[in-house]
């Protein structure tokens, strides 16, 4: 009798153990991280034919997110050195962004306990220079880039990456860890490798992050496409992907870019879970 109860309780801890995994297992927060702020000189930039003439105030976003196998980053942002820049960094184009950084990505991962060797992972929507300006400060995270993207010539034909870099490079859509928690989707159009993020929260339920799939919420609305974007078709294909996800999980679509939402969000320290 004695052996048969011992069996049971082994069997009932077994199971407890395993609800406890697996309750841990994914994604367990989203902090959302100034990463720039700026004015936009005229924004018909983004949007040909409207708004000519129309100046309006950018935000640029990162986020950093913690699952259970690690942290893992979602964009870097204007380069921290901008935060030391009285003027902010202007632009040759005055009808482009000028950025300032009013707090740095360090100071903000410093403010929630997180040092940059802790960032086992992360991933850049483009290698536009306000996603990218402190990819060299996690020198050791792998990052996730589109084949596509890491191919394409930079300034002078340089790399877009230094070479030393750990980069797995992709050729469409990733589920980062495996457990459909942070997935990668290709999204293509703004430049040849262009991606954006889904990520599935506990509570908060499916986020989109969108890099630059959409500069502001009237674009996406009214499928506006850049004249700077390489493909006009890609850019319209990969705005009707997300829309086609955010339909099906029932999410939210976060706009990198995308001043008025920020301003309703809740910003690091403050998370979503």
């Amino acid at each position: 009798m004695m052996s048969r109860i011992t069996l049971a309780l082994a069997i009932a801890a077994l199971a407890l153990s395993a609800r406890a995994a697996s309750a841990q297992t994914g994604v367990e927060k989203l902090y959302i991280l100034n990463c720039g702020e700026g004015v936009a000189g005229d924004i018909s930039r983004w949007s040909p034919g409207v708004n000519e003439g129309k100046s309006m105030d950018f935000v640029d976003t990162c986020y950093l997110i913690k699952h259970s196998q690690g942290w893992f980053l979602w964009d870097t942002g204007i380069p921290d050195a901008v935060a030391g820049m009285p003027n902010g960094l202007v632009p040759a184009d005055s009808k482009a962004v000028t950025w300032r950084r009013p707090k740095t990505l360090a100071a903000q991962l410093e403010q929630i306990g997180v040092k940059p060797v802790d960032v086992k992972a992360m991933g850049v929507s483009h290698t536009h220079p306000d996603h990218i300006g402190n990819v060299e400060m996690f020198p050791q995270a792998t990052l996730y880039v589109q084949k596509a993207e890491y191919d394409w010539p930079g300034a002078n034909n340089e790399p877009r990456f230094k070479p030393s870099h750990p980069v797995e490079l992709l050729a469409g859509d990733k589920d980062v860890f495996g457990d459909g928690s942070i997935t990668i989707l290709s999204t293509p159009g703004h430049t040849p490798g262009h991606q954006s993020l889904m990520v599935r929260l506990p509570k908060t339920g499916v986020v989109v992050l969108s890099g630059d799939a959409a500069h502001f919420r009237d674009n996406y609305d009214n499928r506006r496409v850049p004249t700077m974007n390489v493909s006009k078709d890609q850019s319209l294909a990969s705005m009707q992907k997300i829309a086609d996800v955010v339909s099906k999980e029932k999410g939210q679509l976060w706009i990198n870019h995308d001043k008025a939402q920020r301003d309703t969000q809740k910003m690091s320290p403050e998370f979503y879970d």
